[in-house]
This record gives structure tokens, sequence and C-alpha cells, in this order.
């Protein structure tokens, strides 16, 4: 089964073989070479010179619009159907063929661009011209070429950019490797956690989803009041609100729903159906509680007083405790028992062999019941502690604890002619203010920011600062995810490395960071499946 594909670009001479090479001696990954696919086409002709193969790629990359470079890699990978393998793709040359390759392996592409200077990539190319007399006479020749004089235009869509002239060989295969994950980790700790830190809706479902394919069991609190809405790598918007967020971006993962969690059936029901949920890949722990059409109706009242989504997990909650020998939970329910799986010894035995475990916490922590501004909270605690709780995972096999948070956090708004808030905000500010500032049309946000659950429309307040350290405390974060840095400037939506998001956005995230004390690692520029700077070193 293929586990990666490592896509180099750059200019001639800029390493690309000499990374391939090393990434396959020293780990083991299998190799695949554009150039062995074009020296067989115009071996026919007798004439394998450099030129040749420039040219038999310009005319496959105009035939097929630069996907030949993915079928190629698809007929090599059928030789080899039960392995698990990397491949090294050497190389990618324009950006047609880049997107080809993320169409048909979506999240399983990194590309990696090689670059170095002018004067360094001549000389390496006269080294080479010596040794080969097919080669051209001058690296000037070879960049008259015009894919290979755009070449470096592939560096502004890169995941990972590396200057090999300011590094030796293995500095490079380390640096590729090291973001590769290659090295492997070690530990007892396996449990990665994410949380929010303002009042839900901060974008969690995008980072759960980018992050998924690293593990092995994701794993789902809360209830059917949170919807975490994801982009897939093909199709229409999805939101989840029982299954895991990663569910569509990480088929082999086994998902699992707490003891702690609420579940509306039919809902999760319609889920599974539209996630071609099949076999025993979902567990639901015989514990959770069943949501009944009473509960959702004891709380209408409380969508107009603080603005609940209605969908009966705090009744359900209530009934939990009071009537303890009146509630049906997930093992009481017929049609769950195909699902029905103690949490308890999935978790054991994904500890004894070393599996990683994604917790995916909803909702924020401005909405704990223990620490939100009560009453406006919800029915649960839904910092780290609360989340691990309802899972039933000890604080000891926690590894990172990500807590995600927007540049403008915000609150549901009431439906209309409802007097009462829904709680409040530190400096409560209209859409049209953050449209202003960072550039977008006018109600172009204003449209955008509806709930996932509910479909209403949502309040805005400036970034709280406060809210931010007080968070920060109770989560103990080891890494925060910041999102929608679109907001504080439009074109950030366009940016794929941290270098590309304008100065004043870089100023705040260094701001976040020394109020949280917990580095920025992962950035969400828009809502879009490839919208995640990966500043992670883990």
């Amino acid at each position: 089964m293929l586990k990666l594909i490592v896509a180099l670009s750059g200019s001639v001479g800029s390493g690309k073989s000499t990374l391939a090479k090393g990434l396959s001696e020293g780990f083991g990954l299998l190799t695949i070479k554009t150039r062995e696919f074009l020296l067989k086409r115009v071996s026919e002709t007798g004439v394998t010179g450099r030129r040749d193969l420039q040219e038999a790629g310009d005319q496959l990359d105009r035939q097929t619009n630069g996907r030949w470079v993915a079928d190629y890699v698809e007929r090599e990978l059928r030789e080899r159907p039960e392995e698990d393998v990397i491949v090294v793709l050497d190389a990618v040359r324009i950006r047609n063929q880049l997107e080809a390759l993320y169409s048909v392996y979506g999240p399983k592409v990194v590309h990696i661009h090689l670059t170095a200077s002018e004067a360094a990539l001549e000389r390496r190319y006269s080294e080479r011209a010596r040794r080969n007399p097919l080669e051209l006479t001058s690296y000037a020749a070879v960049r008259a070429h015009p894919t290979e004089a755009n070449v470096a235009q592939m560096e502004a869509v890169a995941d990972v950019v590396i200057d090999t002239e300011l590094s030796t060989v293995l500095d490079v295969r380390t640096r590729a490797s090291s973001r590769l994950g290659l090295y492997g980790s070690t530990g007892p700790r396996t449990v990665d956690v994410m949380i929010g830190g303002q009042y839900g809706s901060e974008g969690k479902g995008n980072i759960a989803f980018y992050l998924a394919p690293e593990y092995d069991i994701l794993v789902r609190v809360g209830g059917p009041n949170a919807g975490h809405k994801v982009m897939p790598w093909a199709g229409d918007p999805v939101t989840h609100h029982h299954l895991p967020s990663g569910t569509l971006n990480n088929l082999r993962s086994k998902l699992v729903i707490g003891p702690g969690a609420t579940i509306r059936i039919p809902d999760l029901f319609a889920e599974v159906q539209k996630c071609g949920i099949e076999g025993d890949r979902l567990a639901i722990d015989p514990q959770a509680m069943i949501i009944t059409d009473d509960d959702r109706s004891q709380e209408a009242e409380l969508v107009s007083a603080i603005g609940s989504t209605g969908q009966g997990v705090g009744a359900a909650m209530a009934r939990r405790i009071r009537e303890r020998g009146n509630v049906r939970l997930a093992r009481d329910h017929a049609d769950l028992v195909p699902y029905l799986k103690e949490s308890a010894e999935i978790f054991e035995k994904a500890y004894s062999q070393g599996l990683r475990i994604f917790l995916e916490g909803t909702q924020g922590t401005g909405l704990s019941i223990y620490h939100g501004a009560y009453p406006y909270v919800t029915s649960r605690d839904t910092t780290t502690a609360g989340c691990l709780a309802e899972a039933g995972i000890a604080p000891g096999r926690v590894r990172k604890v990500v807590m995600t948070c927007r540049t403008y956090p915000i609150r549901v708004q009431n439906p209309p002619g409802r007097g009462r808030t829904s709680g409040p905000m530190s400096q409560e500010i209209r859409w049209a203010v953050v449209e202003q500032r960072a550039g977008f049309r006018k109600n172009e946000l204003l449209r955008r920011e509806r709930t996932s659950t509910t479909n209403r429309r949502r309040r805005v307040g400036e970034f709280d600062w406060a809210q931010l350290k007080r968070s920060s405390l109770l989560n103990a974060p080891s890494d925060i995810a910041l999102t929608f840095v679109d907001y504080l400037h439009k074109p950030n939506q366009d940016a794929r490395r941290f270098d590309q998001l304008s100065q004043e956005t870089i100023r705040f995230i260094e701001e976040v960071e020394a109020v949280a004390q917990a580095p920025v690692s992962l950035i969400s520029t828009r809502f879009h499946s490839r919208s995640v700077i990966d500043r992670r070193d883990w």
C-alpha cells in the first residue's frame, strides 16, 4: 500500500537525483525517475541527449496536460500492490504535473523543491557535462529551454524548500528525512489531543482532517451539537457531527466514539452511510449516551435563552445523572450492537502495539460548563482534561495537545427577534470591520460565517488575548493551531509557507506564541484541503 509520494522539483543540478539516491539507500524508499520513462520513448531514435529528453517531456505535457507523470507512477505501483511503499519521484517540472498527482493521491503527496544559486548550478552542470557527452555544452543552453527556465516557479507551491548550496548532501537528506518523518519516534506517549481555545467554530475540523493520516485510531467525544466541517480532496464539504473529522482522509484508521459521547442515532447512521463506513472500522463504546426526541424538545427554551443548538445533548447528560434507572445507553440499542466495543480494550491494545491515537475534542474552552461564562456554556467540560475523561484516556498517555484558535473569535447569533444574547465576548465588532481590514468584499464574510449545526449567523470580536492566556493555562497546549489567517490579510489565503504570510500576520503569530507560551505549529490560511502551513517539529 502506498504510504507517501515525495515529489522532487528543482533546476538541473539542484541535487534532486542525489537526494533521491540518499533516501533510497538510507531508508529503502522506492525511486521512480521520469527520466527513465522519457529515455524509453526517445531510445528508438538512437539519440538520448538532454535536449531530446526536454522536448519529449514537453510533448507529453502538451498531450496530457501534465497527467503523464501521475499515470507513470500508477503503472509502476501496480507491480507492488501488497507492499507498504514510500515513493521518491524524481522529478516534477511543471505545476500541472504536481496537480495531477494531488488529484490521484491527495494528502499522500509531499512536494520538496531544491534550489541553489545560478553560479552553483552552472558549476555543477559543467562537471556533469565533462563526464557525459550527451549533455549540452553549457548550463546556459540548458536554461534556454522554456520549461527549465521556469522550473524555479515550483518553489512557490512547494511544501518544503531546501537550498542545497547552503547544506551538505547529508544535510539535505537529513532535512528532507526529518520533514517526512522517516526517523520514527520513541517513547510510550502515543496520544495527541486537539481542543478549541475559544467558543467553538475555531476550524478544528480542517486541522483534524489534515493531521488524520498520521494516526491509527481517530477518537471523537462530545455530541451532535458540534459540527466540524472539512473539505475533502475531492467533492463537496462534509460536516461531521459524530464521526471524527479525519474519517475521509485516512481510510485505514479505526474510528472510536468514546463513552462520554452523546449520540443521536438517526444522524449517526446518516453520517455513517454518507461516509461509506463498512465492516468493523467504527467502534462505539457501550457507555455512550443516546439522545431522545424528548431531550431535544426540552432544550427549545435554551435556543433563545443562551444560543443553544437545541440538539438535546445537555438534556441527555442531565438525564444520565438524574434518572439512572431510566436511561438508554448505546449498549441498550439493538441497531448499535454491530458497532459496540469497549474503547478501553481498543486503547489498551493500541498502547501495547505503539499505535498512534488522535483525540478530537469539540466546541471550545470558553464554553466549558466549569470554566466558561456560566450560564452561557455547554453541558460538558471542553478542556483537555474533560476530553480525556470522556474518551477514557489517561493524561500520562498524552504526547501533544494542539489548541486551535481563530484570528477573530466568534459566538453564535441568536435567532431573529430574540433579544437575549448567546454570551459575552470581549470587544465585539461588526463583520464589516474585519472585511475592510483584510481586504474582503463587502458582506463576503458575513455571508460565509454561519454555524455548521444550526446555520445561524455568527457574532465576531477582536482577538481576546486574556482568553488565550486563560485557555493556555487550562489546557497546557504543546502547540497552537491558528486558523483564519486570511481574515488578517486576504492574500494570506494563497500562502503555502510561513515566509509567504504578510509581515503583519507573522507579528501576530509571534505575539500568540508569547502569550500562549507554545509554538504556532499549524496555520490554516483558508477553508481548503491544502490550506495548512505545517511548522511542526514532530
